[in-house]
């Protein structure tokens, strides 16, 4: 009976030092060498040149293409070069010719969340943490999405977690909380978003799926069925929620030249059959690899991503009338990279905290109009200059009314 209180008190303290190092939110993590094994990035293929690409002159903008590293801080990406390409070469995203940085802070914290801060870059305002596309009077705010959208302009989302997750959320919805992802879905699908993939399918009614398919989208669930499709609009949900990110799912590169193919295809028997378009691309996991403070993952993650912008970068390069910005909607995780002589690689990687931060995140530019994105941004101005170069006026603007489509969708 002794050994068992012992036991139980041993145990019991254990969990008070675990409780009290948990409260001062510092974690060490010593990486000796890159991520390897399944979860390694030998995926990932490097530049083979670290020069800055020479910016496009002028602004005429046709099509735009926002990338968002979910959680990607400066030392996410710096991390993520170091093993990925080299300390001396850079990330496809750095090869950006414009470089700032974007401060975060939702309407009710200095610290903000995914759905405050991709509000303020979809919408171009302020709001509460946890809202979708409103401002904190429950207000619906019009994205820049919607907006090109109405403007004719063909639109897309390009995600690794659900599409009615918080992030592709706030371009095609208007919510009081991001956990209603059932009404998100049937909102993305009310404002005809012509491009939908990533995870999620658990979110979607069957109903509402037939009456996509009935309504010209090619409906499919796995890579096989996305390599093959036709250039028309597709809602691909390729994981029940959250993808995998591992075969024999599509990877969010292949899902963004994909999308990028449909969008700037020349066929004109769809819902907006001018060519020109938006797409949202996000590297939903970098922010839940930086959650659990799991380097590795977070390594991996941010390199998927990377190449994906390696997509949106290339066709820009091709077209000359694209605008690419690639940003974060907050930094997870604190991260801090330290000298260490005695490790094999010299970095002590050292997280801070299990969750957001109020750092200021990096911003890089590239095509028509990416001389606007330099210097110190709020998250508020990513839409309001795409909305200048692009035509959009009156914006950010209040949805004052809902659209028929919205009322079907919704009931």
């Amino acid at each position: 009976m002794k050994k068992v209180k012992i036991l139980m008190l041993l145990t019991l303290l254990s969990l008070v030092i675990a409780g009290c190092c948990h409260s001062v939110q510092t974690f060490y993590y010593r990486m000796a060498a890159p991520p390897a094994g399944e979860g390694g990035i030998g995926f990932y293929e490097p530049s083979p040149s670290d020069a800055t690409l020479e910016n496009v002159a002028g602004d005429d903008v046709r099509n735009v293409i926002v990338c968002i590293g979910d959680g990607m801080g400066f030392n996410h990406v710096a991390l993520s070069r170091h093993y990925g390409a080299g300390d001396d070469k850079k990330l496809y995203m750095e090869l950006a010719p414009i470089q700032g940085k974007m401060t975060t802070y939702s309407a009710n914290s200095d610290v903000t969340d995914s759905a405050a801060s991709g509000t303020a870059i979809a919408c171009g305002i302020k709001t509460n943490n946890g809202m979708i596309g409103m401002a904190p009077d429950k207000t619906p705010y019009y994205s820049i999405l919607e907006s090109l959208g109405q403007k004719g302009w063909r639109t897309g989302l390009v995600v690794t977690a659900s599409v009615s997750h918080a992030t592709p959320a706030v371009f095609a919805s208007h919510v009081e909380s991001r956990n209603n992802q059932e009404e998100i879905a049937l909102q993305e699908f009310g404002n005809r978003v012509d491009v939908l993939l990533g995870g999620g399918r658990k979110f979607w009614k069957d109903q509402t799926l037939t009456e996509a398919a009935a309504d010209g989208y090619q409906v499919i669930e796995n890579r096989d069925q996305l390599m093959s499709l036709q250039p028309e609009p597709v809602i691909g949900l390729f994981a029940d929620d959250g993808m995998t990110t591992f075969a024999p799912e599509p990877s969010l590169a292949e899902m963004a030249a994909t999308a990028i193919s449909i969008l700037s295809s020349k066929n004109t028997e769809w819902f907006a059959p001018k060519p020109k378009f938006f797409l949202m691309i996000e590297g939903s996991q970098i922010d839940w690899a930086a959650h659990a403070n799991d380097t590795d993952r977070m390594v991996r993650q941010t390199l998927l991503f990377d190449m994906a912008v390696h997509q949106a970068i290339e066709f820009a390069k091709q077209d000359g009338h694209t605008l690419v910005i690639i940003t974060a909607d907050h930094e997870t995780g604190g991260l801090k990279l330290h000298e260490d002589p005695d490790s094999e690689t010299g970095i002590d990687v050292k997280w801070t905290s299990g969750t957001h931060t109020k750092t200021k995140v990096p911003v890089f530019a590239y095509g028509p109009g990416a001389e606007k994105f330099a210097g110190t941004l709020d998250n508020t101005d990513i839409s309001k200059r795409i909305a200048e170069l692009t035509g959009v006026k009156d914006f950010p603007k209040a949805k004052t009314t809902v659209t028929q489509e919205q009322e079907t969708a919704t009931k």
